[in-house]
């Protein structure tokens, strides 16, 4: 996990509306995906008249999947930032359980990293949030 959800689960005081995945396109993972794409029902937003459906080759793409699913926003990311990949990311994750789920996702510093590498404006606001809740948490 990336983005506005990791930041949450950090402890940021922000609100996000979909789920941000920068996803491992290895052969494996992609049918896995496309299976759990199906179940989700997931078609690209701002295409709601047509219901786009992702297919592996969008999947295996460095680009970014800007779907809608049976379970809100979500977001695929082939890379993030300056070009970080899945495997570039995996040593900079923590992990954790909840519901019965292991979920991994960026550690903080490395969040900060990629949020201060893009140029969106909800990245620059989040920012300074982001760097105020890492010195927070280095004091303790």
């Amino acid at each position: 996990m990336v983005g506005g959800v990791c930041a949450v689960l950090h402890g940021a005081p922000v609100t996000t509306f979909d789920l941000d995945l920068v996803h491992s396109r290895s052969s494996q993972n992609l049918s896995s995906l496309m299976s759990a794409l199906n179940e989700l029902d997931a078609f690209y937003r701002g295409r709601v008249d047509q219901r786009l459906k992702p297919n592996r080759s969008h999947l295996s793409s460095s680009g970014h999947q800007l779907l809608m699913t049976n379970a809100g926003p979500l977001d695929l990311l082939g890379t993030i930032g300056a070009g970080h990949t899945y495997k570039d990311l995996l040593k900079h994750t923590v992990e954790l359980e909840a519901g019965g789920l292991h979920l991994r996702m960026l550690n903080l510093e490395k969040l900060i990293e990629i949020k201060s590498e893009t140029i969106a404006d909800k990245d620059k606001v989040m920012l300074p949030i982001l760097q105020h809740l890492l010195k927070e948490k280095q004091k303790q």
